[in-house]
C-alpha cells in the first residue's frame, strides 16, 4: 500500500525532509506533511553573506528567513536545522554566475541552484538523514509514468509554474523528490498558511537573486571579474564603432535602453563578443531567431533522447520563465542538438534556458 507521498509504508513510519527557506510555500509544505502524521524534518540552508540583505524585502533565503523558518518548525513540533552551504553555494552558484556574465551570457542562477545545491547536495543529506523523500515548496508536479518512474508536470496554477527552474533535474532526483504544492494555486496555499496559524501566511515573496543585496548584479560580478567592467566599443551589425560601453556585464541581448546612442531609428543589442569587448546593436528584427543551439541538454522525456528526437520531434519550447511555450522542432544538428522555433523568437541569450514541453 502507497502513501499520500507514493511511497511504501505508513506516514508515521516515512521520514521526510523539508526544504524549508523561511517562506510560505515551504512551510505549508511543512505544515501539510506534519498534518498527515508524516516523520518531518525542516531543513534550512545559509546560502551566503547574509548580513546585508538581512531586512531587505523581496530577497530570498536572508537572515529573516532563517528566524521564520525556525519559528514555523517550533510552531509545528519538528526538528529543525540550519545548514552551512555558504562555500558550496559560492563554487557551484555564485562563482559559475560571475563566469557566464563576463563571457557574454545570461545566466539563470535559480536553476543552478536547483540542480547543484538542493537537488543534489541537500538531497545527500536527506539521505544521510534517513529521510526517504526530500520535499520542496516548488510549484510543479511529479507523477509516476507507465514504466514506473517518475516524469515532470506544471502546476495547477500556471501564474505560479515553476517547471521552467526544474529543468535540469534528473531522472534519479525526480524519483526521491516530492512536490506537495503541485495541485494547489497560491491564494490556496496562503488560506492553508492561515489555517495551520503560520505568521509567513501573508510573507511577501521573493523574487530577487539572493545573493545579490543591494539588487545590482553588476556589482557582485565586477567584484569577481574585474574584466567584466572593462571598457571597449558598440559597433553595429558591420562592424563599425558608433559608441563605447563600461563593460558588457551591463548589457544583455534585447536590451535597448542605456546604450546612450544616437541613432534614427531605435537599436537593440543583437550579441555581446567578450574576447574582443565589444556589444553589437542593430534593429529590432536582428534579434530574430529561428534556430536555438543546445546544449547541456537533460533529457526527461519519455525513452531515450536520440530515438525520441529521430528525424524531428514537435514540442513546445520556453525561453524565459514569464513566456507561455512555443510550438518548435526538436532536431539532432553537428553532433548536438537544436531547437527551430515555428514562429522565431526575439532577444535570445546564451546561458537562458531552453525549456522542452510536449504541450503547450
Amino acid at each position: 500500500m502507497l502513501n499520500s507521498l507514493d511511497l511504501k509504508g505508513r506516514p508515521q513510519d516515512t521520514r521526510v525532509v523539508v526544504a524549508m527557506s523561511g517562506g510560505v510555500d515551504s512551510s505549508v509544505t511543512a505544515a501539510l506533511l506534519k498534518s498527515e502524521g508524516y516523520d518531518v524534518v525542516g531543513i534550512t540552508l545559509q546560502l551566503y553573506d547574509h548580513g546585508a540583505a538581512t531586512h531587505r524585502k523581496g530577497a530570498c533565503c536572508a537572515g529573516q528567513d532563517i528566524h521564520d523558518a525556525r519559528n514555523v518548525a517550533e510552531r509545528l513540533g519538528i526538528p529543525h536545522y540550519v545548514l552551512d552551504y555558504e562555500n558550496r553555494f559560492r563554487e557551484s552558484v555564485i562563482d559559475n554566475f560571475a563566469d557566464s556574465y563576463a563571457s557574454g551570457e545570461t545566466p539563470v542562477p535559480c536553476i543552478e541552484c536547483n540542480r547543484s545545491i538542493k537537488f543534489r547536495d541537500l538531497l545527500k543529506t536527506a539521505r544521510e538523514l534517513g529521510a526517504v523523500a526530500l520535499a520542496t515548496g516548488h510549484y510543479v508536479a511529479s507523477r509516476r509514468t507507465s514504466d514506473g518512474s517518475r516524469a515532470l508536470f506544471c502546476a495547477a496554477d500556471a501564474d505560479r509554474d515553476q517547471s521552467y527552474f526544474l529543468f535540469a533535474t534528473t531522472r534519479e532526483q525526480l524519483d526521491y523528490l516530492r512536490f506537495p504544492l503541485g495541485d494547489l494555486t497560491k491564494p490556496q496555499t496562503r488560506e492553508l498558511a492561515r489555517r495551520f496559524g503560520l505568521d509567513v501566511a501573508d510573507k511577501q515573496d521573493s523574487q530577487d537573486i539572493c545573493f545579490v543585496p543591494t539588487g545590482r548584479y553588476t556589482d557582485i560580478i565586477g567584484r569577481l571579474r574585474p574584466n567584466a567592467i572593462e571598457p571597449g566599443d558598440i559597433v553595429d551589425l558591420d562592424g563599425r564603432a558608433i559608441g563605447r560601453h563600461q563593460g558588457i556585464v551591463h548589457f544583455t541581448v534585447g536590451q535597448r535602453r542605456g546604450l546612450g546612442i544616437a541613432a534614427s531609428a531605435p537599436l537593440y543589442v543583437v550579441r555581446l563578443d567578450a574576447a574582443s569587448r565589444r556589444v553589437v546593436v542593430g534593429p529590432r528584427e536582428a534579434l530574430r531567431m529561428d534556430r536555438i543551439a543546445l546544449r547541456d541538454v537533460n533529457w526527461i522525456g519519455d525513452g531515450a533522447l536520440d530515438r525520441a528526437v529521430g528525424e524531428g520531434l514537435e514540442i513546445f519550447v520556453r525561453v524565459r520563465s514569464t513566456r507561455a511555450p512555443q510550438p518548435a522542432w526538436l532536431r539532432a544538428a553537428d553532433g548536438g542538438y537544436e531547437v527551430e522555433l515555428v514562429a522565431g523568437e526575439e532577444g535570445v541569450s546564451p546561458g537562458q534556458a531552453c525549456v522542452l514541453y510536449d504541450a503547450p
